[in-house]
């Protein structure tokens, strides 16, 4: 027998071995595809920041606001940015800010969208010194539509008295809030 012959029945005899062993183990190429992925870490933090400052302005160049936050993480997963001890000052070009803290805060990746987490508090004083603060325990605020929202209980304390509610519509622009339910008030006569 030749070296030739002998090559090809070795190659042969490789080749019929392969294709016994996918019958005999009924592997496929679907079984490797078919394989489960490796989980995502939802919690992976693919940068930080701490002792953050951010500015951002109008076209115009006036301020539309200046956040500091202790702790500002990304997580890489769902592109939510996490804030630790955020507090915003909300210019929108006027003299007067509408100053917003929280002991946490959530920003969506495209940054339209901040949720602020466990003792929310939003203040101004007017142009005629009157102080308005609003309190609750979580608040969705929309920076550039200038408005804020929240299901849960609402406390706004100004113009004289105190007025509490459930749920609570603020249009920051016009100074104005709508409560939605359970509205009560108490105000001192002057």
């Amino acid at each position: 027998m030749s070296s030739r012959k002998l090559r090809n029945i070795v190659l042969l005899l490789v080749v019929a071995a392969i294709f016994a062993a996918v019958g005999y183990w009924n592997i496929s190429p679907e079984t490797f595809l078919d394989q489960p992925k490796t989980a995502v870490d939802e919690t992976a933090i693919d940068y930080y920041a701490t002792n953050a400052h951010s500015k951002q302005f109008m076209p115009d160049g006036k301020l539309q606001y200046d956040m500091t936050s202790d702790k500002v993480e990304h997580l890489q997963a769902s592109q939510v940015t996490l804030l630790t001890n955020p507090d915003v000052n909300l210019y929108r070009g006027a003299a007067f800010p509408w100053h917003v803290t929280s002991k946490r805060g959530e920003v969506n990746p495209d940054g339209t969208q901040v949720e602020l987490i466990d003792s929310v508090r939003v203040a101004r004083v007017d142009e005629k010194n009157r102080q308005t603060i609003i309190t609750t325990t979580r608040m969705t605020v929309f920076p550039q539509k200038q408005y804020a929202q929240t299901d849960q209980a609402v406390r706004i304390d100004g113009a004289g008295g105190v007025t509490t509610g459930v749920g609570m519509k603020a249009y920051l622009q016009d100074s104005r809030m709508n409560l939605l339910s359970n509205v009560r008030g108490l105000y001192e006569a002057r």
